[in-house]
């Protein structure tokens, strides 16, 4: 007998998991259909001892001190600022955007006039979405809203979600600004940090607790006729809870290509894009973000997909648009009318969320609605 059964170990389940059974002392059963913990920020050693994001690059930041505090007792961190750099014309210029890669790709007499121009109408450090840029009256910023429109975002766009930037939500390309500064820095976040012995060995951590049970490669509805428990969590796709009663939520999902170079270093930095070369967007190197010492080194190349056979492609993405946005609001109000069922996490939400936002959002339910 639990007291709560929660679908998926990422980290909206784990946080909820862990509240639950260290504060409320209730049993709590965690159920997975993947063979480890953690979703998609779960990580690994592999044959060459490189811990690896076997999802992709999980960099961790946040201005929040409250997921700070509670994350810092399942792990110590390490400090890493992000660096991207971005391909250009055969230039790699800093991204997001800023003073640093106008100097990189103009003229110096053209760039300081366009440096100058961009402190005067929007002020320094100023970040400014690169759709508000284009909508500028002044014919140099004009100019350059639209080189960078046609060279850092739209090809990068179009790859990563098979949309243009007008197309989706304000949000997305808000997520990656003009940045009026000469900070490198991909984040400026007060918090920038890795967790020093990787991901899993937090979620390792989180849920070593005597009221946690943790049940791999099993699905749900497979122990719903055996398992007895009080209330469900659900951190998995809304739309295939409801059966998809209203119609499949669009995602994109992602492919990856791991290559190990026998050499310290394989790039200048963490990540580098790839806007308008190849058909992947970008590769980022573990090591920067592990800070491991070895004399090989582990590539991720990032292929964005189409989400297309739910059996063995994982929906990573949510598509921020108004009509899936709609779709979503039908599968959140038959959600509000379960009072057994709480829904969490990027999937259950249907939102974009960073990690430091999952772990707020599940901190906050928690409050909010299971201590009452």
């Amino acid at each position: 007998m639990f007291d709560y059964l929660i679908v998926g170990a990422g980290f909206a389940g784990s946080v909820l998991a862990e509240r639950i059974a260290s504060q409320l002392d209730k049993k709590v059963l965690i159920v997975d259909k993947r063979n480890h913990i953690g979703g998609n920020a779960f990580d690994y050693y592999n044959e060459e001892g490189i811990l690896v994001h076997k999802y992709g690059p999980h960099i961790f930041h946040t201005n929040s001190k409250k997921v700070i505090d509670y994350l810092s007792q399942f792990t110590e961190w390490r400090p890493y600022f992000h660096r991207v750099l971005a391909v250009v014309e055969g230039e790699k210029v800093p991204v997001p955007f800023n003073l640093n890669s106008i100097y990189k790709l103009f003229p110096q007499m053209f760039a300081r006039r366009l440096e100058e121009e961009l402190i005067k109408n929007f002020g320094y450090g100023q970040k400014i979405p690169i759709l508000k840029l284009r909508e500028t009256t002044n014919k140099n910023l004009k100019w350059l809203a639209d080189y960078i429109y046609d060279n850092i975002f739209y090809g990068y766009t179009v790859k990563q979600w098979d949309l243009k930037p007008e197309e989706l939500d304000a949000a997305v390309t808000a997520r990656v600004p003009v940045y009026i500064s000469r900070d490198d820095r991909y984040f400026q976040d007060t918090y920038q940090l890795m967790p020093k012995n990787g991901y899993t060995n937090l979620f390792e951590n989180m849920l070593n607790h005597k009221n946690i049970k943790i049940m791999l490669q099993t699905d749900y509805k497979a122990v719903l006729d055996v398992v007895k428990f009080n209330k469900l969590i659900f951190t998995g796709s809304i739309d295939e809870f409801f059966d998809y009663q209203f119609g499949e939520l669009p995602y994109r999902s992602l492919n990856f290509e791991f290559v190990t170079h026998n050499s310290e270093f394989h790039q200048e930095t963490g990540t580098i894009n790839f806007p308008n070369d190849y058909l992947f967007t970008r590769i980022t190197e573990n090591k920067y973000l592990t800070g491991q010492k070895s004399d090989k080194t582990t590539a991720i190349i990032e292929y964005p997909a189409r989400y297309e056979n739910k059996k063995v492609q994982i929906p990573y993405y949510p598509i921020p648009r108004t009509e899936n946005n709609q779709l979503f609001e039908k599968y959140a109000k038959e959600a509000k009318k379960i009072n057994t069922v709480i829904f969490c996490g990027r999937l259950a939400d249907y939102k974009y969320y960073n990690m430091d936002q999952i772990a707020a959002r599940a901190l906050t339910i928690f409050e909010r609605e299971i201590v009452k």
